[in-house]
């Protein structure tokens, strides 16, 4: 299947000069979704993947179908200041300014082999911060996965000690 043909473009969005990957066409043709999320968890399947992290919140979307499919657990990364207990955090960098993403202290045992699952490689920031917490957790990123990568803008790049995988490349 080509998920390509499932994804809206919508130019100049959400300011000029922007080609949004709209995802929720892909979302509702259940033949696409679920061969986006058979085609992650034939990625995992012999990767030995204790846990499946998404990122909010489209990684939420994607991470807990495969993590049912893999019998692994899913845990949530959330923007600082939206998890109950207490949390490890990391920093990057916007454009404009940094935010802040944080996990539960407890949510990766030390030596837990991690998949992290999201929808959109562009620049790299969130999801190398993401790779972070669960190193700093002491769990093991074994796999990366992304449902679009924009591959002009290199995010690849802050992620060159880790298997990755997209299933659509986009040059924008």
């Amino acid at each position: 299947m080509n998920l390509e043909d499932k994804i809206r473009v919508i130019e100049d969005f959400p300011k000029e000069g922007i080609s949004f990957k709209d995802i929720t066409t892909l979302l509702q043709d259940k033949e696409a979704l679920k061969y986006t999320i058979d085609e992650f968890v034939k990625y995992l399947k012999d990767k030995e993947i204790d846990v499946v992290v998404g990122p909010e919140a489209r990684g939420f979307l994607f991470g807990v179908p495969v993590a049912y499919a893999l019998e692994a657990g899913f845990v949530p990364v959330r923007k600082k200041g939206k998890l109950p207990y207490e949390t490890i955090s990391a920093k990057y960098d916007l454009e404009y300014g940094s935010d802040e993403l944080e996990i539960h202290s407890d949510a990766i045992k030390p030596g837990q082999r991690v998949a992290v699952i999201d929808d959109l490689l562009a620049t790299g920031g969130t999801i190398d911060s993401v790779t972070k917490l669960v190193e700093q957790a002491g769990g093991k990123v074994a796999a990366v996965g992304f449902v679009i990568e924009l591959t002009d803008l290199n995010g690849r790049e802050k992620l060159l000690n880790y298997d990755i995988k997209s299933l659509v490349k986009y040059n924008i």
